[in-house]
């Protein structure tokens, strides 16, 4: 068996991938905590899904269960990602000093107390670029966290709908290898771009050009061991894959061999078998009026028009604002738009499609937006408002991404020796 603990588990989404690509695969362990409220939706899913006892997953602090943590082969977890998120601007992003944001320090204290075989964590791709102050130092000072820690690094980040899935969701998946593994060991045999496109951890279930993009050069930098030093003065350009190992770093943007993907009329037509008729709450009214006088089909058309508006600030300076248009309804025929914790609601990001029986304009379902994840249908529908349905779909992951890793962990692992698992001591990490 490979034993996994799952970190900010959300609603188990790296679980359900892990469980569908392999039966090797026991979570002995997950946390799932949100803090500042007091209702716990995504630890009662989780817990309601998995029939999982009060010892197999936790709804506390990460900080105050580090020490309950057992002995494990792999930790997987999609640390919370609200200090890099796209819906931040950049005035608003705080980096690895977010409040949430260091939240990868806890991460770290598991490692340093666990040392697990391999390390699997994601979050958002603008992670790479985090703070706009100093391009490139938080994801450094990750890899740098890493490597002190006796780990070498593979990234990459995926769009879903690049590999057949039905959402365009791009996310940067980071894989650690504790060096004294037969993967690292044989990975350090190898060249990096060699990695990359054939021997690395994402090259055979996310295949790529043998071209990259030649509009970003390949990139190599010396990573400083220093994480003060890192912190204060290093940056450096990320770009979509990459590897770290023995301080040295190299970075490409790769191009995928793309496969035909599924398409939001699919995950239309496959919900159809599991939500009937769709209610009628979804669909856009054109009779109630808002306070500029719009319906609410007539409000979701003008946001999701092209806009050229005079406006004035708050101190009195007046300006265009300008923003281009988006599709009104979504394509049927191509993957959905990246699904944010907003969805379902008069939001510009929201899905609005076509209903394929009615031809009438409405939202997503939650069960729509569950296939659209790869989850379930239901999955959510544990007793949580409808509103947080949508919300954790926002935040969760594309299920069948971690199906495709899941596999090639399966692979890595038939060439580990299982023995002395145990024997690691555990040192103290004084920045920690």
């Amino acid at each position: 068996m490979i034993n996994a603990v799952e970190l900010f588990a959300g609603v188990g989404g790296f679980r359900v991938g892990l469980e569908k690509a392999s039966k090797q695969f026991n979570v002995t362990f997950a946390n799932q905590w949100e803090p500042a409220t007091k209702s716990q939706p995504a630890f009662e899913c989780y817990k309601q899904n998995f029939n999982a006892d009060d010892n197999e997953v936790i709804n506390e602090d990460i900080a105050n269960i580090i020490g309950l943590i057992p002995e494990h082969d792999l930790l997987v977890g999609g640390f919370p990602c609200q200090d890099y998120s796209v819906a931040r601007t950049l005035a608003g992003e705080m980096g690895i000093e977010g409040q949430k944001g260091v939240l990868f320090f806890e991460i770290m204290k598991v490692v340093n107390r666990t040392k697990p075989k391999f390390i699997l964590l994601e979050n958002v791709d603008r992670l790479l670029k985090s703070p706009s102050k100093q391009r490139g130092r938080d994801f450094s000072v990750m890899l740098a966290s890493l490597q002190k820690q006796g780990y070498g690094v593979e990234w990459r980040v995926i769009n879903a709908a690049d590999y057949g899935f039905a959402q365009r969701r791009r996310r940067v998946f980071i894989f650690a290898y504790r060096e004294d593994t037969n993967f690292c060991k044989e990975q350090q045999k190898f060249k990096y771009n060699d990695i990359l496109h054939n021997k690395g951890f994402f090259a055979k279930e996310f295949p790529v050009q043998e071209k990259h993009n030649a509009r970003h050069g390949d990139q190599d930098y010396d990573l400083p061991s220093n994480l003060f030093e890192v912190s204060d003065k290093f940056s450096a350009k990320y770009l979509n894959s990459g590897v770290v190992m023995n301080g040295k770093i190299y970075t490409a943007e790769l191009l995928p061999i793309e496969m035909k993907p599924t398409t939001l009329g699919d995950i239309l037509n496959q919900a159809k078998k599991f939500q009937g008729e769709v209610n009628e709450k979804y669909y856009l009214t054109n009779d109630k009026k808002n306070k500029k006088d719009r319906t609410e089909y007539q409000e979701m058309k003008y946001q999701k028009g092209a806009k050229r508006e005079k406006r004035i600030s708050k101190t009195g300076h007046e300006y265009y604002y300008t923003e281009g248009s988006m599709s009104f309804p979504d394509q049927l025929d191509l993957p959905s738009r990246t699904m944010l914790t907003s969805e379902g609601t008069k939001n510009r990001s929201s899905h609005v499609v076509k209903d394929l029986d009615t031809g009438r304009i409405r939202y997503l379902t939650p069960i729509e937006c569950e296939l659209l994840n790869g989850f379930e249908p239901g999955w959510t529908d544990t007793g949580m408002p409808e509103r947080t349905r949508y919300f954790c779909m926002g935040n969760a992951l594309v299920v069948g991404l971690i199906k495709k890793m899941g596999n090639q962990i399966v692979e890595i692992f038939k060439d580990e020796n299982y023995e002395d698992e145990t024997s690691h001591s555990t040192q103290q990490l004084a920045l920690f």
